[in-house]
Formats: structure tokens, sequence, C-alpha cells
């Protein structure tokens, strides 16, 4: 069992930058791949990024490339994602997620696909003004 506690949404300015964090319970962070999705009002929930367990998989949805960057720390069981250059359409609740990466699979792998996903975080908002 895995709990995840995002934090770092807020307000901010179209241009600006937030910086959400996403730590996670558990000895056997390591295990899973991470992801960030995001649902906005009266929308469905969409995913923006994801990292392997190894941090050597990262991928990204083509809407937030070159803006946003996924990481993950550890020793410290938290996956962050940084958000800059940010725009009035990126306003959405943001969710982490965690997903157990089977063993037959490569270190590598990771998802956008909200299936692959075992565990969901609360959701942290974030509202961009123009």
């Amino acid at each position: 069992q895995v709990q995840l506690v995002e934090s770092g949404g807020g307000l901010v300015q179209a241009g600006g930058s937030l910086r959400l964090s996403c730590a996670a319970s558990g000895r056997t962070f390591s295990s899973y791949h991470m992801g960030w999705f995001r649902q906005a009002p009266g929308k469905e929930r969409d995913f923006v990024a994801a990292i392997s367990r190894s941090g050597i998989g990262i991928y990204y949805a083509d809407s937030v490339k070159g803006r946003f960057t996924i990481s993950r720390d550890s020793a410290k069981n938290t996956v962050y994602l940084q958000m800059n250059s940010l725009k009035p359409e990126d306003t959405a609740v943001y969710y982490c997620a965690a997903g157990i990466t089977s063993q037959y699979f490569s270190s590598t792998y990771t998802s956008h696909r909200a299936n692959d996903y075992d565990y969901w975080g609360q959701g942290t908002q974030v509202t961009v003004s123009s």
C-alpha cells in the first residue's frame, strides 16, 4: 500500500513557475513508476508526465514538453513536477500517481495510461491567471 500526498499548487500568473511535490509513504518507492495527471473542470483526466522507477525513462505530454520537468528523489520518496512558462490552459487539479513496475519490465518502463497506475493522491489545485 502506498499513500501519496501532493503539495505545491497555487495561483500564479501566466509565464510563472510552480513546483509540485508528491511524497510517497512506504519503503518500496523504487519499485514504482510515477506519473502526474491533471483534470480541468468539465474535462477528463489527462496525462502530463511520467518517470520510470530508475528515473531514466521519462515521458511528457506534447502540451507540456519543453516547459515541465519531472524528477524523483528516492532518498526522500518524492517525485517532483517543475512547471515553467505556465499558461492559463494549464489550470487544473494535478494528481500524482504510482504504478507497480513488474519485475519483468525494464527499469526504464513508464506509462501515460491512467490504468497503469495503482495509487493516486488527492490532488492539488494549480490556477494560472492571464
